[in-house]
């Protein structure tokens, strides 16, 4: 097509070829071939230059239609290995939200890559990192607990935040400068647990000397944890970031603890092909170890 094409707007085969850096015998090579599929001559053939039959004509516009479209594909592909264009599928936690990694990764990249979509959802850790798996997302943000069977995806420490406690302003626990595992021995503990079951929940959370005899009740996200501390119906365990939530019945207090406090990780695939996802993942700088 590019060969006829030449042909067709500098009318003589030996212009053609200087302007495609091919010999003359291969042009005519490739011609008579273009002819032979087409089932008959596109050119008039004289000794001075060479004319567009009817069908030549017909065939022009179609092919300049058609290598404008290969260059646009070409184009496109491109940009999409290069990682200037397509989507991202983000996964995410409220507490990547809060501590600002999402944030501030979300706006670095969008400065260098604005034509990417970048397609956010809510998900608790173990949704992350189905979808990660199954390639319904590209990227998860999550807490880094619940993640003991992602041993075949890349785990990648951004953050940490530590522990506090949200309690309704009236409990007792809220005219305290401080809490810790002590204070806590009678109290009905709420945590968010994501995906993880109670007895992973005890490990994270009774590993006071001798343990504690809080209850804890399981809550699957973190304004309901807060709408049931706000209730008065106990004491909720949240990373500490959580306190840029302002609710008008909640007070947060420092918790000093044995147990850990909360990492925040992004999920992704060892073997990522995408282009955009390779350059939104270079963007992620890596937490220091505390």
């Amino acid at each position: 097509m590019r060969y006829f094409v030449a042909v067709a707007e500098e009318r003589r085969f030996g212009r053609a070829a200087t302007r495609l850096h091919v010999t003359q015998s291969t042009l005519s090579t490739q011609v008579q071939g273009l002819e032979r599929g087409v089932g008959g001559p596109v050119f008039v053939r004289t000794s001075r230059r060479v004319e567009l039959t009817e069908a030549g004509k017909l065939l022009l516009v179609e092919a300049r239609r058609a290598l404008a479209q290969a260059d646009r594909a070409l184009s496109v592909a491109r940009q999409s290995i290069g990682g200037e264009i397509g989507a991202v599928r983000i996964g995410f936690s409220g507490v990547a939200v809060l501590e600002g990694v999402l944030t501030a990764d979300l706006r670095r990249f969008h400065r260098a890559h604005p034509r990417v979509e970048l397609a956010l959802t809510e998900l608790p850790p173990a949704a992350q990192v189905q979808g990660v798996r199954d390639g319904t997302l590209d990227v998860g943000y999550s807490p880094g607990f619940g993640l003991d069977d992602a041993h075949d995806l890349v785990v990648t420490r951004r953050a940490e935040t530590s522990l506090s406690i949200a309690v309704r302003r009236d409990h007792e626990l809220a005219a305290a400068v401080s809490v810790t595992d002590a204070d806590l021995a009678d109290e009905d503990l709420m945590v968010f647990a994501a995906d993880e079951d109670e007895e992973t929940v005890l490990v994270r959370f009774r590993t006071a000397p001798g343990g504690h005899r809080a209850r804890i009740r399981l809550v699957s996200g973190t304004l309901g944890v807060l709408a049931l501390a706000a209730a008065g119906a106990g004491v909720a365990v949240v990373p500490t970031v959580t306190k840029r939530i302002a609710l008008p019945d909640i007070a947060y207090r420092p918790l000093h603890t044995t147990a850990t406090g909360v990492d925040v990780v992004t999920i992704s695939r060892p073997d990522e092909l995408s282009g955009p996802v390779r350059a939104f993942l270079g963007h992620h700088p890596r937490a220091p170890r505390s």
